[in-house]
């Protein structure tokens, strides 16, 4: 520990001169606020031997997931997802509580805890080496086949409770009691109906369960991302970005607003976790917000704005995102050229309304001599970012996300030796893999209850009748479905992380879009866009209540503050829907090009119009003009776009004779 401390003191004092501004501002500790104001985060103490048990607990998990992403890993899928959920089902069990009061306290009970997690581990591997037998026999299970199968249930839901919440639990008992009972059922709703041991085979030992494509995605790939996230953390680029972030906005309109948006774009790109996002870069971007003048709650709101985009930003997304590769059958290569021009227009678009309301309100930024040097930067920590750069080249190069990942960490292992403030002792290597297992435990967890649900939707057809509904209720407008499905991915994802919302959306939301001729991935990237912004909307908005616990403000306030920040970004999807070619789904380089210059353009018109502020304020014709333009420019074609720049040049234009006419 002590080490650890003479490290982080050593560079402190090593970039003493570069930090200017930043020494005057009162860092936030990061690991306490993941604590107080990210939900995922709320951990036991853990104390003497249970804290021993929790980490070799957590090392053979993390170790488990490095053997099998390497060249030497070859066990079997079931096989695999059985040890992974096991490892994992017994960690949360082990380190998340019982309950938290609202006054904080933790309600636990360590022999109920021990048992569980026992009991987790042992039913899964009992079901580990059953696998074999149970294919053979045709899947007919024994007694104790049968009592295994139940505790496992049970013990999924109940670790869905614990770490992601109540309705983690209660929305697959819905479906699973909407499948028993189905034929009891009026209307729609009615089918069949499934008995108990039927629907235990399909939740347990069947492929489209607890144990179907999204557990096996997190057993895969998405657990080794969140791996490689902790030992970057451990290496503390997440500073490295904070201060290049500083260097390259600081200065401008709005600067402390727009470091919030680079440094939360850069960390977005290796850590695919919303709210922690907000607490890692928050703890720096919110008090120097604060102290520029800026009003609590439009801190916390940018901050949540800008680190919610790091879910669909490549190359490291989302959880989410590695399980719509899997539901479409391509490679993450495929997702990341789908994702990039999207994920750049969410930047843009937030740049450019934070850009116009600083102006509009008079926000400044900090002098240049007073900001971090980048060159300074790279020095200090540069060589860390060639671990990152050799990740981006190994998925575009078609590796398995899995084993780019792999390689990738050994890597990173290696370059931060290079160094003494970045060097990972033996004491950061336990903690990188155990801070790796815990931080991925409530992804797994949350692809394990989710597999519950898209079981039972493709055992009763649901789905299907869901979509039918959609179509109807909108008349068979793909408009009007679409709007329905961003309602549906926003009410689903405010009691859910973004990858469970992913998951329950894209199997009874995504036919509705792809009926009416909207391309597959398009209909995906769709419903995932949505998941991801549920984070910063209320009234259950987890990156916005994590933005409003650090700035002091109200959570409702700040949440609705988010809303309006980034109510550019809730269109963007409606644009790569209209625009297929920013998907890069089709076209030419020049038409894609194209496309997104005038998605830009329209983007700017739409930001101009909401906050009544270009060059100055804007008269109420001017800002009808603006949307009318925002939505030529957003619809494909070349009249339209013709309709939109010619609009917005007229506005232009008046604004510059009003200029001119106030100055004389």
């Amino acid at each position: 520990m002590s080490e650890n401390k003479e490290k982080k003191e050593s560079v402190q004092v090593s970039s003493e001169e570069n930090r200017g501004v930043l020494n005057e501002i009162e860092m936030l500790d990061v690991e306490e606020n993941l604590k107080k104001y990210d939900s995922e985060s709320v951990l036991t103490e853990n104390k003497g031997i249970m804290a021993r048990i929790v980490t070799v607990v957590a090392l053979i998990l993390s170790i488990y997931q490095l053997y099998l992403a390497s060249p030497w890993g070859t066990v079997p899928s079931a096989k695999a997802r059985a040890i992974h959920l096991g490892f994992v089902t017994a960690l949360i069990f082990l380190n998340v509580p019982i309950y938290k009061r609202k006054d904080g306290r933790l309600i636990n009970f360590v022999p109920w805890n021990l048992l569980c997690a026992v009991l987790a581990l042992g039913c899964n591997i009992y079901l580990y080496g059953r696998i074999d037998p149970l294919a053979a026999s045709g899947n007919v299970l024994n007694q104790t086949d049968f009592i295994v199968c139940i505790i496992i249930v049970l013990l999924t839901l109940l670790a869905g409770r614990r770490s992601l919440g109540a309705i983690m639990c209660a929305l697959p008992i819905l479906f699973l009691l909407y499948a028993y009972f189905g034929a009891s059922l009026p209307g729609i709703l009615h089918h069949r109906g499934f008995g108990f041991t039927r629907l235990l085979k399909q939740m347990v030992t069947s492929s489209e369960g607890i144990y179907g494509i999204p557990l096996g995605v997190s057993c895969s790939t998405i657990f080794l991302f969140v791996l490689f996230g902790a030992f970057l953390s451990e290496t503390g680029l997440s500073e490295l970005f904070t201060n290049i972030a500083m260097a390259i906005a600081g200065d401008r309109d709005g600067g402390p607003a727009k470091v919030s948006i680079v440094a939360s774009g850069f960390l977005g790109m290796i850590n695919g976790s919303a709210a922690a996002n907000v607490v890692t870069t928050g703890a720096f971007t919110i008090p120097l917000m604060k102290k520029l003048g800026y009003q609590n709650h439009f801190a916390g709101a940018v901050e949540s704005v800008a680190s919610t985009g790091g879910q669909i930003m490549p190359p490291v997304m989302g959880a989410a995102a590695f399980i719509m590769a899997e539901y479409l059958g391509v490679s993450y290569r495929t997702i990341i050229i789908y994702a990039i021009i999207p994920a750049v227009l969410y930047y843009v678009a937030l740049w450019i309304n934070v850009d116009l309301e600083a102006k509009r309100t008079g926000l400044k930024g900090y002098p240049k001599d007073q900001l971090p040097k980048i060159m300074v930067e790279l020095k200090l920590r540069g060589h860390m970012l060639i671990p990152v750069v050799l990740l981006i080249a190994l998925l575009m190069m078609n590796y398995s996300a899995s084993y780019a990942c792999f390689l990738s960490i050994v890597a990173l292992v290696v370059v931060s030796s290079l160094k003494k403030n970045t060097r990972l002792d033996p004491k950061s290597l336990v903690k990188a893999l155990e801070n790796g297992a815990k931080q991925g435990m409530s992804v797994a967890i949350a692809t394990a209850v989710c597999g519950m649900i898209v079981g039972i939707v493709n055992m009763t057809g649901i789905g299907l009748q869901l979509a039918n509904i959609i179509i109807k209720a909108s008349g068979g407008s793909l408009f009007l479905t679409m709007l329905l499905t961003m309602i549906a991915c926003v009410i689903l994802g405010m009691g859910m992380p973004t990858s469970a919302a992913y998951i329950v959306a894209a199997t009874v939301a995504t036919g509705a879009m792809t009926s009416l001729d909207v391309p597959k991935a398009a209909a995906h990237l769709f419903v995932l866009y949505y998941a991801a912004l549920s984070a910063i909307t209320p009234p259950v908005a987890l990156a916005s209540y994590a933005g409003a616990g650090i700035a002091g403000a109200s959570p409702n306030k700040v949440g609705w503050t988010a809303v309006r920040i980034g109510l550019l970004a809730f269109v963007i999807p409606f644009i790569f829907v209209y625009s297929p070619e920013l998907m890069m789904l089709k076209g030419t380089p020049i038409t894609i090009g194209w496309a997104f210059v005038t998605a830009c353009v329209g983007c700017y018109c739409l930001g101009g119009a909401m906050i009544g502020y270009l060059k100055t304020s804007l008269k109420f014709y001017e800002r009808i003009a603006l949307l009318v333009a925002a939505i030529c420019l957003i619809v494909s074609g070349t009249v339209t776009d013709a309709v939109g720049i010619v609009l917005l040049a007229g506005v232009l234009v008046l604004e510059r004779l009003r200029m001119k006419k106030s100055t004389a």
